[in-house]
């Protein structure tokens, strides 16, 4: 900061004048100094992002706060520097300065105003004369700078493996009710439930005021409706007390039938693009007014997300986990390629916060697989472990586009495989399935994978060969659960070979099937779940 101005003594004062319609104190060692001093301090102060400091040295300081704080607020700025030229003291007690103020945010982004101001010599000392000018020159009374983030146009969409669109951003309302915004709760959420039932009849009164109840005093989100739904709700829900609408931009399904856990993982990576390819605008903002741009970057739209995905599978995977009253998620992965083709999960799975990364137990389920690689393995405990890594039963998997937590490591790897401690996650049971199915190939086996091109994390172990000596009695294994075992009844699935359990009654049930070349993953939870594994199959191969 260059502060060129000679230093001209002022006499100190002790008695409060009206100025610029407020109060200014008396004055104080800091403020007995020169014009330019004091616009040292002005600039000081907002270097330190401090609007109610840099406020104090002006002839108006609750004006002057107020737009100070608005404009530091907005701008959101990293640094700020602010460099004090030419400033020239004149005999009648005024002075003039100018100001070179930058703004500065991270990635070499910068935005620079140069502004006049003025001084005035008072009875209390040398203030700087408050005007809207010294942020940015032409700003009216009531204006502010603002940064914005701007986004790449048009936004990428997430496409199914056939190249069809599977996700895309639409704009999205949320309706929020605000109970400290009603006196009559109870009737608020009658009305919205009757605004809304033409487009959401399950949001009904009784389920706004369930939410309500589980955020006491806090402001709920009674549903989110596409743009279009808005056209055929009862009424304006903003109409409603208590009631307000947030629209915002969000990738959705393309196909309204359509849902699945791998709505997450996707949506994180398709915002990771979005944040990679985000530009930046300062503007001008005034009551009234349109913004202005000021200044700003805007670089190219980001690549669409390629995946794996067939959206005759997933919906194939909703119609089926329905048609069980537990928890019931299912995986199906091509067989050859490992690419995951659909993940579906119900209602009450999703309540359950089941996903492909959490470990749960798998009972009875690989007994055969257990005794295939002990039988390979001998006595040998580091050749166990090997082919566990290498099946993909024991590593750890963190699958872009899928993966929305990072999983704890299988507990395969023990030297005792019992039914109590042995646990695996989705992806692990189903990267096994495609080993198998790899290994009819003669292919070694592969990670899953969900966005083309981008490849799976496979960490605490290595994927790879597991031989003949594993595979031949599991495959055996499998003809024998579909022939005479716990799925011989399953029908309309030429060709399958599967493995079935449980570990007990009220425990976790699994289906691992290989049919038509797809490997499917079952987990279930709740009563007779081994059953209902097998009924979620059933109606996968009937509708398929």
């Amino acid at each position: 900061m260059r502060i060129w101005a000679k230093r001209v003594p002022v006499a100190a004062a002790c008695i409060a004048v009206a100025c610029g319609g407020a109060v200014v104190g008396c004055s104080t060692p800091e403020l007995d100094t020169t014009a330019a001093g004091v616009a040292k301090l002005y600039a000081s102060a907002i270097e330190r992002q401090d609007p109610a400091r840099a406020a104090k040295y002006t002839t108006a300081p609750a004006q002057a706060g107020e737009a100070l704080t608005a404009t530091i607020t907005s701008m959101k700025a990293d640094d700020i520097d602010v460099k004090v030229d030419r400033p020239v003291q004149f005999s009648d007690g005024t002075a003039s300065f100018s100001l070179k103020t930058t703004w500065k945010w991270q990635g070499k982004r910068a935005f620079t105003t140069e502004t006049t101001g003025a001084a005035r010599h008072l009875s209390s000392g040398w203030r700087v004369t408050w005007a809207p000018d010294l942020i940015y020159t032409g700003m009216p009374r009531g204006g502010a700078l603002r940064l914005i983030r701007t986004e790449a146009t048009p936004s990428p969409k997430v496409r199914s493996r056939d190249g069809k669109v599977f996700m895309l951003e639409q704009g999205v309302n949320d309706i929020v009710l605000d109970p400290a915004k009603t006196a009559d709760v109870p009737a608020a959420a009658v009305s919205l439930a009757r605004v809304l039932e033409p487009i959401a009849p399950l949001i009904t009164a009784k389920v706004i005021e369930g939410k309500i109840a589980d955020a006491p005093g806090k402001p709920i989100v009674a549903v989110t409706l596409r743009d279009s739904d808005m056209l055929v709700l009862a009424g304006d829900p903003n109409k409603v007390a208590g009631v307000s609408t947030r629209p915002y931009g969000k990738l959705v399904m393309a196909d309204r039938r359509l849902s699945s856990p791998l709505e997450v993982g996707l949506t994180n990576y398709w915002q990771a693009i979005r944040d990679a390819t985000a530009g930046w605008q300062v503007q001008l903002t005034a009551p009234g007014a349109r913004p202005r741009a000021l200044s700003g970057e805007q670089g190219p739209p980001g690549p669409d997300v390629n995946t794996t995905v067939d959206q005759g599978v997933q919906l194939s995977l909703g119609d089926a986990v329905v048609d069980v009253g537990q928890p019931a998620t299912m995986l199906v992965l091509d067989g050859s390629t490992g690419g995951v083709l659909g993940l579906a999960q119900n209602s009450y799975a999703a309540a359950r916060g089941i996903n492909v990364d959490n470990l749960y137990p798998v009972g009875k389920t690989l007994d055969p697989v257990w005794e295939a690689i002990d039988a390979a393995a001998g006595s040998d405990g580091q050749s166990r472990g090997r082919l566990l890594d290498r099946s993909g039963l024991g590593v750890r998997f963190t699958v872009p586009g899928a993966s929305a937590l990072v999983g704890a490591r299988p507990t395969v790897t023990t030297i005792d495989y019992k039914t109590d401690t042995a646990a695996v996650s989705m992806m692990n049971m189903g990267a096994f399935g495609v080993a198998l199915a790899r290994s009819r190939e003669g292919a070694p086996p592969v990670a899953p994978y969900v966005i083309k091109g981008i490849p799976t994390k496979v960490a605490d172990g290595e994927l790879g060969e597991i031989g003949s000596a594993v595979t031949g009695p599991v495959f055996d294994a499998m003809t024998k659960t579909v022939v005479t075992g716990d799925a011989s009844d399953l029908t309309n699935a030429p060709g399958l070979k599967a493995l079935v359990g449980t570990n007990g009654p009220q425990a976790p049930g699994w289906f691992l099937g290989l049919q038509d070349g797809k490997v499917v993953v079952i987990y279930t939870e709740g009563e007779k779940s081994g059953t209902a594994a097998l009924q979620v199959a059933q109606k996968y191969f009937r509708i398929k």
